[in-house]
Parts: C-alpha cells; structure tokens; sequence
C-alpha cells in the first residue's frame, strides 16, 4: 500500500505573474489526508479556497484558469506539476495575488522548494484510478487528443506538431514519474513571436522577459515589433539566435517546447483529483484539450466510485472452502450457492460462486436463454452472510437461518452461465440476539449486478 504525503514544512517564494507583472508570494503548506491540492488567497476577505478541481476551469486562453464562487486562480499548472512530480498528495498553497509566479516558466523552482523541505509519510491510503481500458478524448477543432490506455505506472509522451519550420515536430517522453525532476522539470514556456505581437497589443504577458519565457520566431521582426519587444523585456537590443530563437536563452534540451507540454499534461490532469496509473499519450495537447479530458476522467471516477467495484485475487487460497461451508450452513444441493469464502470480519465477509450451465434453475430459466433468476442471486447473498452470524455461534451446525425482511432490492446486470459472482455483506448495525442486518452487493465481470438490505436471524433446529 502507497501512502500519501505531504511537505514537512511550509516555504515561501516570490515572483511574478507573467500576464499581469504583479509580483506574488506564494507559500506551501502541509495539508491533513485526503486534502488533495487546494489554493488559499489570502489577499481576499476570508481567505477563500480554490480545490484543484478540473470543474472550476473557466478559461484555457493562456493558460489554464480556475474560478469559483467569483475567486480566481490563474496558471496552477506548473506548480501542479511539482507537486504530482515530487510525489506530494496533499499540500495547501496560499497566494496574495490570483496568478501564481511564472519564475523562470518551468517548475524547477517550486520542486527544488519542495525538496529543500522534504517530505512526511501519512497514516492514508493513496488513492489510485487504475485505468483499465482506453479512455481518449479529442478536439474536433484542433485535432488534439489524448489517450489513456492500461499501464502498471504513471507515463506520459507528448506529441506535438506547431506547423512551423523553426519548431517543427517534436515528441517527449517520461517513463517515470521519478524522472519529472531531473528530464522535465526545468523545461521552460514558450511562445511564437505572432502570438507574442498579439499578447502585448493587448497590454497582457506584463511578467514576461528573456529569462522565463522562450519565444521563437516564426515571422520576420518589424521595427515596431522590435521596439515594442525592447520595452517589454527591458532591454535595449533584441536579435535572433541562429536556432530562431530571441537571444539571452539557450535552450536546455532541443525538444525543451514538447517537454514544456508534458510538463502542462502533468500539471493540469492533476486536475482530476486522484492519482493515476496509467499511460498518456497527448497529440498536440493544450491547455483546452488537457483540462477537458481531466473534467471527463473525473466525472468517470466519480461515478466508479459511487459503484465502487471491489477487488478480489480469487486465485489465492480461500478462507473457507465448499466443505468449510457446509459444516456451518445447513444448505445443500442444490440450493446451496455458494462455493467459497474470500475474506471475513466481525463485520463484513465476501463469498463467491462460479455459474456454470449445471444449475438446476437455468433449464427452465430461460430455456435457449439462460438468466439466473434475481431470488437466487439475493438468496445467495444471504447465504454468504449466514455464514458471517453463525461464525458467532460456537455450534453452527444446530442453527438454521431465516429471512426477517429484504428492503431497497435493485437488479443492475443480468447474470449468464460462466460468470463469476462475489458477494459483498456489511454489517449495517451489530449483530444482536442473532439478528443480522446488512447490506450486500453482488458483482460480476466488474460490474455491480445487484444490492440488497438484508435482514435475517439465527435459530437453534
């Protein structure tokens, strides 16, 4: 079991936002399980906070920005990216301005802050969204995509293609997510000289200078261009290197734009609000496709969650086996639905049972179509926690048990010869008097196929 973590103590730095040039202080904290990332502005009345929620996403124009109850939050992505990067689940991050600092347009500073801290082990399960099939979503408009397919850790490849001659096409890959710190983290933003005309017409990328944002030039430079460049980066000359891009910058690796992508993919799918195991591949990602596909992976765990499936390894030795079993039930064939006992609690225990074309009941249910009735599903269940109130009885054998009263009962899938069915009973209050009243699930192929309120009680033959 991965547990999750946190920092062991809090650390501030200082920088400024790169579309509005105000400076900001940003300060890490350690946050209590289960806390995810969330951002406090302290700037504002009450200091409100902002959940790393992909369902606050208001606008991806420049960067992905997060808004709710009218407090905003603006470009999270690379600290996002650190924390996901540096293994942290839960931290607060506690602003004075709405965009967080660009530094030098990676997250090498905010991991390396991280890091200077360290970080502290919490008595909490990490939780995980293993992905189990292909789960893709993609831009009509632009062509980007991004796929999520089954793998047995965090990796990620970027995939992209700008068009032009001076980027061309280039691809990024990160096998582990141990590697983000040393292959992905100091990869810097970037920006194309026609979009850079265009931010600073409209008096936006204020925070901006030849130090944290990379601009290649995809245009020839005019003198107004020059001098407008000249004003906002603060320099008195500006030229272009022989690698199309403006000087004072070398670039630290030569696909430093499709890693600085990857870096984004990171940073914004930590949106989704659980860890993933899993491997992406984004083609031409953005921000737009990036946060659109983290608001689909969240509502899709939200809902496994809800029908939360649980997961057995049946091919480990059962607690009870068949005879077990019918030394404690008094059922036998064939009405008796049950072959093993997985697991089991004082308050909770999990059976199983392999359908086979065999049973009896499939010859006359359905003839040519072969359906395991409802009853004998629920009927099994109550089996499987009989099992669980005689375990309290020193002689089993001398008790039979019966039903007292079946509440809330839903058929989700039907059931069909080969299938595998575990059943799933919770105690809902203690066992008294030999009364038991649970709730049980039955599952198959992964799927829920039908719940029940059971109540039953034990009594002497």
């Amino acid at each position: 079991m991965v547990k999750q973590k946190t920092i062991k103590s809090e650390i501030s730095l200082i920088g400024v936002g790169l579309h509005t040039g105000k400076e900001v202080k940003v300060t890490f904290k350690p946050a209590p399980i289960n806390n995810g990332y969330t951002f406090v502005r302290v700037d504002l009345e009450g200091s409100p906070v902002i959940e790393a929620d992909a369902n606050y996403v208001v606008n991806t124009q420049r960067g992905t920005n997060l808004e709710k109850l009218g407090v905003k939050i603006q470009t999270p992505e690379h600290v996002l990216a650190a924390f996901v990067g540096c293994d942290v689940d839960n931290v607060i991050i506690e602003l004075d301005a709405s965009e967080l600092p660009i530094m030098d347009g990676s997250a090498k500073f905010f991991v390396e802050a991280i890091e200077k801290v360290g970080l502290e082990e919490q008595d909490a399960k990490r939780n995980v969204y293993v992905v189990k099939e292909i789960i893709s979503f993609t831009d009509e408009a632009t062509g980007s995509e991004i796929i999520l397919m089954p793998s047995d850790e965090y990796q990620v490849t970027a995939m992209v293609d700008f068009g032009t001659k001076v980027l061309g096409t280039q691809n990024a890959n990160l096998k582990n997510i141990a590697d983000f710190k040393t292959e992905i983290a100091d990869s810097r933003t970037f920006s194309f000289l026609h979009e850079l005309e265009a931010l600073l017409d409209e008096g936006l990328i204020k925070g901006g200078d030849l130090n944290n944002a990379i601009v290649y030039v995809d245009k020839e430079i005019s003198d107004k261009t020059m001098s407008n460049l000249k004003v906002a980066f603060g320099k008195e000359d500006i030229s272009v290197k022989p690698n199309g891009i403006l000087d004072n910058l070398t670039l630290h690796y030569p696909n430093e734009a499709a890693r600085h992508k990857l870096l984004d993919v990171i940073g914004d799918l930590a949106l989704i609000g659980s860890r993933i195991q899993g491997k992406v591949i984004a083609n031409k990602p953005g921000h737009f496709v990036n946060t659109q596909f983290a608001k689909k992976m969240s509502k899709i765990i939200k809902i496994e969650q809800r029908n939360q499936i649980p997961y057995y390894d049946l091919h480990k030795e059962p607690l009870m086996d068949i005879h077990k079993i019918m030394s404690i039930l008094p059922h036998r064939p064939p009405f008796l639905f049950i072959d093993r006992i997985i697991e089991m609690s004082e308050s909770h225990v999990v059976g199983m049972k392999n359908v086979t074309m065999n049973e009896s009941f499939f010859v006359g249910h359905f003839p040519e179509a072969p359906v395991m009735p409802g009853v004998i599903i629920v009927e099994a269940m109550a089996q499987t926690g009989g099992i669980l109130v005689l375990s309290t009885v020193p002689d089993p054998e001398n008790y039979l048990t019966f039903f007292m009263k079946i509440d809330n009962v839903k058929f989700k899938n039907k059931v069909l010869p080969g299938d595998t069915l575990i059943f799933k009973c919770d105690l809902i209050t203690p066992i008294r008097r030999g009364i038991c009243h649970m709730q049980a699930n039955a599952y198959a192929n992964g799927k829920l196929v039908a719940q029940a309120e059971l109540m039953a009680q034990i009594a002497r033959k």
